[in-house]
């Protein structure tokens, strides 16, 4: 019997790709992925003021899918479109809050902390992701790292966002702080940035910790993998709850370096609160401690009733 084919529909940012091809190979889909990019007037109308048809698109796409995953404001529109043309045709799964009435899509799946509710909603601890503790041990040996009687610490960057602004005050206090923590005596720091860490961030990364520590200057996913399989210890900026719930699925000791927020950042708050609860993070400190959790694997739990709903609805 061949797969079901899904179409895969986001922003093109990293986090929302990880989230949309993760619930996609979970369900052992056949998978595209289409960037969204709106008109330019529809980029800065929310969606439920925005009409429901792809003609706000910018560019069109072939639609020949069973199955829609979307993730993000921008794909809002577009899939609810396709479920109002094709109907019970097609599934579709919206990953987040929509920010329209949740009766709109099939499925939604979005993490608690998002407070969202639903007959249609499935909740989520942190955010689904595309890592799997199989393609993590196989990168294992990808960087070269000399063994020596020293805990590796995975450090991962992010990059700014509305919440947070990396100040270069804030990094070079950051970054004092980690290397006053892990000292090289004792820690083997490995740096590992993302798809939003500035070129600057980086450098400054390099400059700082270069000559004792390993520090990867471009994102490198084999070298992500490969640094959680092989870290004692994870250090993640607090501006991903996507990175923070990725690594959680490790078991290790996670800690999550905060720094000064723009706004109110009430979802971070609550999203904090309950790894804390779950014991799977703390905040970093002077005090370094050794613990673990049981292992976060939150889309491989939820596939099994997404593909009830699914097989109900006469898709499968």
């Amino acid at each position: 019997m061949s797969k079901l084919k899904a179409l895969l529909l986001t922003q093109g940012m990293h986090g929302m790709i990880s989230q949309v091809e993760g619930l996609a190979k979970a369900l052992n889909l056949n998978y595209k992925n289409q960037e969204i990019k709106l008109k330019k007037f529809w980029e800065f109308i929310p969606p439920f003021l925005t009409p429901a048809t792809l003609s706000v698109l910018e560019t069109n796409f072939i639609f020949d899918s069973k199955v829609v995953i979307s993730c993000g404001r921008k794909s809002v529109i577009p899939s609810i479109a396709l479920k109002k043309k094709y109907k019970d045709k097609i599934f579709t799964i919206h990953i987040q809050d929509p920010k329209v009435s949740t009766d709109k899509f099939d499925l939604i799946i979005c993490p608690e902390h998002d407070g969202l509710e639903g007959k249609n909603v499935i909740k989520t601890t942190g955010a689904i992701h595309y890592l799997t503790d199989k393609e993590i041990l196989k990168e294992k040996n990808y960087l070269k790292i000399e063994k020596e009687d020293k805990k590796i610490v995975a450090f991962i960057l992010g990059g700014p966002n509305k919440y947070y602004s990396f100040s270069d005050k804030e990094i070079t206090f950051l970054f004092n702080r980690i290397k006053t923590i892990f000292t090289r005596d004792k820690y083997k720091l490995v740096i590992i940035p993302s798809y939003r860490t500035p070129f600057d961030i980086i450098k400054k990364a390099f400059n700082s910790f270069g000559h004792d520590h390993m520090v990867i200057k471009e994102v490198d996913k084999k070298a992500y993998l490969s640094a959680l399989s092989i870290s004692n210890y994870i250090v993640v900026t607090c501006d991903s709850t996507s990175m923070i719930s990725e690594a959680a699925i490790t078991g290790k000791p996670i800690y999550v370096a905060q720094m000064n927020t723009n706004k109110n950042n009430l979802r971070f708050q609550k999203f904090f609160s309950q790894f804390k609860q779950l014991n799977i993070i703390k905040d970093l400190t002077d005090k370094i401690d050794l613990w673990s959790y049981d292992k976060l694997d939150e889309v491989n739990r939820i596939s099994p009733i997404i593909n009830e709903r699914i097989k109900k609805n006469g898709i499968i």
